[in-house]
């Protein structure tokens, strides 16, 4: 479903209730590309839904709406008559978290979806309440006698419609992965992700981490690959809240995100180099893995990320990072050739490795976002290479699952950098990640993270 014209947020939403507060946060995903989960944090911080059950509701609808989103618009365009993509986003997304209650909750009678729904219209846009009305009432008349696609018959269009994944990702991914593994990862893609942290080993040690979050309310486990990993299994307490947390003991992070610095394995007294450090997850990572002895450089062009990496820096009580602003995409001088031991190329890319954290990604991503983002990647790479010193290591890594931004990038830089190869890879380290060609990939089937490609390179 394209989007309508409409580029300001409606005005006199009620945000203490948890479907306004839902209906606020998915307007400002999609009419100011903002990212679900970071909006989420903010409006539940603040205090205004103090009910758990009213918090975790406004979670469910966000994330419920989104990763369906292609199921329900699908749905909205069978039962409306008149042209969908003239309707107001407000409208659609009222009508989408009316029918995702409608589909996908127990609890909820269907009858308070509705009024519920059309309360909010009345409120930030009272012509459509009538639309609102009339597409849900008659979607409970109508749903045992909609046709859905078949997966047998057709296989692209079940994909789009029954999994909620857009036409072009869903024809590619049957292009490179077959249907199997597309409906595979179509699946996975819809699932809850878990909630995983990563440990502060300057600070704490797992072990006592995680007794200090079960003391706090939060059930924990070990994640099954990362040394540095716990997984939040249960619990009513909010992360945020906790003195863990307050106290740089562990923040958020996958654990396919955390693997990424293990695989680097940066060592005390090093001088290394994190070249799209952004907010500073992966540096911050590597100053705990070299015992916050040595250097680590952090680049980043976004000046208000480098301010977001030094806070978090503070917190996580390391003292060796110096953050540099700059565009990696270009030649960073004389000075930076040849001097690093290690160098971290976390590359921007589609992030199509973590729909399932960020379905938003899915609706947003278009092929020639690969094509663009395929070009960025190769220009950084081919910069780094000349900042590594001799013998040293260089990671390149992307959250995608793309060829266009994995295989293919790396295969173009060595064949224009004969003085690089691919490390030697470590059978058995990691079973399951390891993929034909030397390099690793996350995300797999019966893996709980992110999808992630990382190649390791030396300089010979």
């Amino acid at each position: 479903m394209k989007r309508p014209p409409l580029k300001t947020l409606p005005a006199g939403l009620n945000i203490n209730t948890a479907r306004g507060m839902a209906l606020e946060i998915l307007n400002r995903v999609i009419l100011t590309d903002a990212f679900a989960e970071p909006l989420l944090d903010a409006y539940l911080s603040r205090g205004q839904l103090p009910n758990i059950h009213e918090q975790k509701l406004t979670t469910h609808l966000v994330y419920g709406v989104l990763r369906t989103q292609g199921h329900l618009d699908w749905i909205i365009r069978t039962i409306y008559r008149g042209d969908v993509n003239s309707l107001d986003i407000p409208i659609i997304n009222i009508i989408r978290t009316g029918l995702y209650q409608l589909l996908y909750t127990n609890r909820i009678p269907p009858s308070a979806a509705v009024n519920e729904a059309v309360n909010l219209a009345k409120v930030c846009k009272p012509a459509g309440a009538a639309l609102v009305n009339a597409i849900l009432r008659n979607y409970l008349r109508r749903r045992e006698g909609l046709v859905y696609p078949s997966l047998k018959e057709d296989p692209e269009e079940y994909l789009v419609v029954m999994h909620s994944h857009p036409r072009w990702l869903v024809r590619r991914w049957l292009e490179v992965f077959g249907r199997e593994k597309t409906l595979a990862l179509c699946v996975a893609n819809n699932e809850i992700s878990p909630a995983t942290l990563r440990v502060n080993s300057l600070k704490v040690t797992r072990e006592a981490a995680a007794l200090e979050l079960q003391q706090e309310g939060l059930e924990v486990r070990q994640t099954t690959f990362s040394a540095d990993g716990l997984v939040i299994a249960r619990g009513a307490a909010s992360l945020r809240t906790t003195k863990s947390f307050q106290q740089g003991h562990v923040l958020r992070q996958d654990e396919a995100s955390q693997l990424v610095s293990q695989l680097l394995e940066p060592r005390p007294g090093e001088l290394n180099l994190d070249l799209c450090a952004g907010q500073g997850i992966k540096a911050t990572h590597i100053a705990e893995i070299m015992g916050n002895k040595g250097k680590v450089f952090a680049l980043d062009n976004n000046v208000g990320k480098l301010a977001a990496l030094r806070g978090l820096a503070a917190r996580q009580g390391i003292g060796i990072i110096e953050t540099w602003e700059g565009d990696a995409t270009t030649d960073l001088g004389s000075a930076w050739y040849n001097k690093f031991d290690r160098i971290l190329v976390d590359a921007p890319c589609s992030g199509l490795g973590t729909v399932r954290r960020n379905p938003e990604i899915k609706w947003r991503c278009q092929m020639r976002h690969l094509q663009a983002a395929s070009i960025l990647q190769k220009r950084i790479l081919h910069n780094a290479a000349t900042y590594l010193r001799r013998g040293g290591t260089m990671i390149y890594s992307v959250c995608t699952i793309m060829p266009e931004e994995n295989e293919e990038v790396l295969e173009d830089f060595l064949s224009r950098h004969s003085d690089f190869c691919l490390a030697p890879a470590q059978e058995g380290r990691w079973p399951g990640m390891d993929a034909p060609g030397g390099f690793i990939r996350t995300g797999m089937e019966g893996q709980e993270m992110d999808g992630f490609f990382a190649a390791v390179m030396i300089r010979k």
